[in-house]
């Protein structure tokens, strides 16, 4: 019998234009493989339902045809029925509380729910992603609030001419512009006291790899932690300087005879204090890329603003852009995520509270917390070419098995989250918040 593969509306919110699978994807698999499509219609998803019909997918509203669903985001309870698969992203795996509701039906009415978030490789390492994108996204967000907050404190720099991510009709422009402005830093500097604008990207993952990607079109200079001190008040170091971070960098034993390692410090944390707060006196934009549980030392506590601004004090960290955005995470004034179209919000060191714009007495913090929809074509087409290989291995497998029978390749199967109504082995821990959230 054929298996029909469904592709949902995105309707979280109306800066969701991705898509899981382009049309043109669509229409290599149903040529390569002579694999079905329906394809729900929407108003804002950035390929348009024209498209995917002359892929060779048929646009209906109703998916109950499908026997896979694949979708981004999240989907809302009433729409998860009987034990068909499901493959989106479903920010569960930490116990989120606002989606086990969701979990929780799933396994009620005995379907299978496959989470991108999980599939990776032998050593752990996730083989289908935004993250790039949101590197990208972040990054250009992010040096546009430190030019307008410049701006505001009356520096004038070509950072403020950015716009935001979405505003481009696609990467190559916002690139082409970020070019242009960094031939005026070059030319002009970036003002001041004349020394460099340092900005910090604490973690080296694909989130990190999309932002050094668009701070290579400025005219930046690359330093190392140790160097960052002498670097950052040099004014014979550049406009413009970057320094990455890595774990070593963040937290140090406590004991005083041990030494930093990394998976050591993975597994017993508790052994380890944070100390990155030595380094955002040297700090102009600290970005943060990182993966958090609230295991692990945070970057920026509520207590070090408050003492950084104390006495109406300006240190020199104005900025911090957590495309990480986890609330009252690593960064621990980040309170809010906020939509595209504003981003950008102070938290008032003395009191908590927080200021939309970038005027306020206290850091900039830019923490939206979907940043790849700012380039959704971009986003899409990428996620796409990996989704891709992976439908055929989908659509051969037997669902109808128990898990322990289940013919999926081990990338995937690692990735199932529930299964005919029982959790997979892997995430029996997700019972007791499952438990928990009921009550």
């Amino acid at each position: 019998m054929a298996v029909t593969i469904g592709i949902r509306r995105e309707d979280k919110n109306e800066w969701e234009r991705r898509v899981p699978l382009v049309p043109a994807d669509v229409a290599d698999l149903v040529r390569d493989h002579g694999l079905e499509f329906v394809v729900q219609p929407s108003p804002i998803r950035v390929f348009a339902d024209a498209d995917f019909a002359a892929a060779g997918a048929a646009v209906e509203r109703d998916l109950s045809s499908a026997d896979i669903v694949l979708a981004v985001k999240e989907m809302p309870v009433a729409e998860l029925a009987g034990r068909k698969v499901y493959v989106f992203f479903s920010h569960t795996v930490k116990g989120q509380a606002r989606n086990m509701p969701m979990l929780r039906h799933i396994l009620e009415v005995g379907a299978t729910l496959i989470d991108y978030e999980r599939i990776a490789d032998e050593q752990n390492r996730r083989l289908i992603f935004f993250s790039v994108h949101a590197g990208y996204a972040g990054m250009i967000e992010s040096l546009r609030a430190l030019g307008l907050r410049l701006q505001h404190l009356g520096r004038a720099t070509p950072l403020a001419d950015l716009r935001h991510a979405w505003q481009y009709p696609n990467l190559g422009a916002a690139e082409a512009h970020l070019r242009e402005l960094g031939e005026a830093v070059a030319a002009r500097g970036l003002g001041g006291d004349g020394r460099p604008v340092v900005v910090g990207i604490a973690g080296y993952g694909n989130v990190a790899r999309g932002c050094r990607h668009i701070l290579q079109w400025l005219p930046v200079r690359e330093v190392t932690p140790d160097e960052l001190p002498a670097a950052a008040a040099d004014p014979a170091a550049g406009p413009l300087l970057q320094v990455v971070f890595r774990e070593e960098h963040m937290v140090e034993p406590r004991a005083a005879e041990a030494h930093f390692v990394l998976q050591d410090y993975y597994q017993r944390p508790a052994n380890y204090r944070g100390i990155f707060e030595r380094h955002l006196p040297y700090l102009d934009l600290l970005v943060n890329t990182i993966y958090w549980e609230d295991r692990y030392p945070r970057l920026v506590t509520r207590k070090w603003v408050k003492q950084a601004w104390q006495g109406g004090a300006r240190p020199r960290l104005q900025v911090i852009g957590d495309i990480s955005c986890d609330i009252d995470g690593s960064i621990e004034i980040t309170r809010k995520a906020p939509a595209p179209d504003n981003p950008c919000y102070v938290y008032e060191a003395a009191t908590g509270e927080l200021r939309d714009g970038v005027e306020g007495d206290g850091p900039v913090v830019m923490s939206v917390d979907n940043l790849p929809c700012e380039l959704p074509r971009e986003s899409s087409e990428h996620f796409s070419h990996v989704l891709r290989t992976m439908v055929p291995a989908l659509v051969r497998a037997d669902f109808a098995r128990d898990f322990a029978g289940l013919d999926l390749p081990p990338h995937l199967k690692k990735a199932v989250i529930a299964h005919r109504g029982e959790l997979a082995p892997a995430y029996t821990y997700l019972k007791e918040v499952l438990e928990r959230s009921a009550r």
